[in-house]
């Protein structure tokens, strides 16, 4: 080291045409110096990541860092160019594969794809839905696992009209429905925040002003289809249809609020005032952002609810206003 800097110093002034070419330059010390390019340290981190003759922890540590690169929307643009995503997605399913690092390989696909509608289509076109379903199965899969899979499907999902078609015609509903009732409240609560953010309705001119920053090489879905972006009629049908038993979605959602499967370890737990607050918000954009409606029998569970809502309460964090607007809504008269 000491000699490559003395050797930088020396020739740094005068005619670098008569400067001596260096020929015993370690490439590893100009690396240590000037630091590797990303797209070679996220090769390498996969590289680790799949190597089954490496510890636990070694592989989860290289998507950890691999996790951290891909948040550069650039990054993760490169991952298609790199090949990275079958093997990245594959990772998933591998026999090989623990919990811990299945976990750490959801968090790396869910912010790949985050905001970015050419990664979006790019994960898309390798069918990964139905193994990210199967990622919220808790007989499988531990309550983190499961969390961070809800995770990547939101990421996945969101502002992408064509993935959540394909997830329509997989029966992810129901899945979400499941995960309504799951042992994990952290699960339940992103749940009813990821149906809330397939509702919300999105015009036209949300593909040209969206609400993350325009990237010409990652938005260019949104510029030339700007229906594509759109989820909410698709998600508003979901809610209204009902199932074999007659229930619908948009039952379930009621139900878990009014009367919530007990949660924890051991069932300890009743409600959840996050929980609730979401579903809250969740009947909010239904309702009054969507136009959706209720039946009798809706209104009448739904009143239990908001019967015990006192003025001096947080009107389950929304602005007065807005509970207004779902109170008038559930009104029975």
């Amino acid at each position: 080291m000491e000699s490559l800097l003395r050797w930088a110093i020396e020739n740094s002034t005068g005619d670098r045409a008569a400067v001596p070419e260096r020929k015993d330059l370690d490439p590893a010390i100009i690396d240590h110096i000037l630091g590797k390019p990303d797209a070679q340290l996220m090769k390498e981190a996969l590289d680790v990541a799949l190597d089954v003759s490496k510890d636990e922890d070694q592989r989860i540590t290289a998507m950890d860092n691999l996790e951290m690169l891909v948040e550069n929307i650039d990054n993760a643009n490169n991952l298609q160019k790199l090949k990275m995503w079958e093997p990245l997605h594959g990772l998933i399913g591998l026999p090989s594969t623990t919990d811990g690092l299945k976990l750490q390989t959801l968090w790396v696909l869910g912010t790949a794809v985050q905001n970015n509608p050419a990664a979006q289509l790019s994960y898309l076109s390798l069918d990964p839905i139905p193994a990210l379903l199967a990622c919220l199965s808790p007989s499988s899969n531990s309550a983190g696992t499961r969390s961070k899979a809800m995770y990547t499907l939101s990421s996945l999902l969101k502002h992408s009209g064509p993935a959540v078609e394909i997830f329509t015609e997989l029966q992810g509903w129901n899945a979400l429905r499941h995960s309504l009732e799951d042992s994990d409240i952290t699960l339940r609560r992103k749940t009813a925040f990821l149906i809330n953010t397939l509702l919300i309705p999105t015009s036209r001119d949300a593909a040209t002003t969206p609400s993350s920053p325009v990237h010409p090489n990652s938005h260019a879905s949104m510029l030339s289809d700007p229906a594509s972006v759109s989820t909410s009629p698709i998600a508003t049908e979901a809610l209204q249809r009902s199932e074999s038993d007659s229930s619908s979605l948009l039952d379930a959602l009621i139900s878990a609020l009014v009367e919530p499967v007990p949660f924890g370890a051991d069932g300890e737990n009743d409600r959840d005032v996050e929980f609730q607050e979401n579903v809250v918000r969740l009947l909010h954009t239904y309702s009054v952002l969507c136009g959706g409606r209720f039946s009798d029998m809706q209104k009448h569970r739904l009143r239990t609810i908001f019967n015990d809502v006192s003025p001096a309460s947080n009107l389950f964090n929304l602005g007065r206003e807005e509970f207004d607007a779902i109170e008038t809504v559930v009104s029975l008269t």
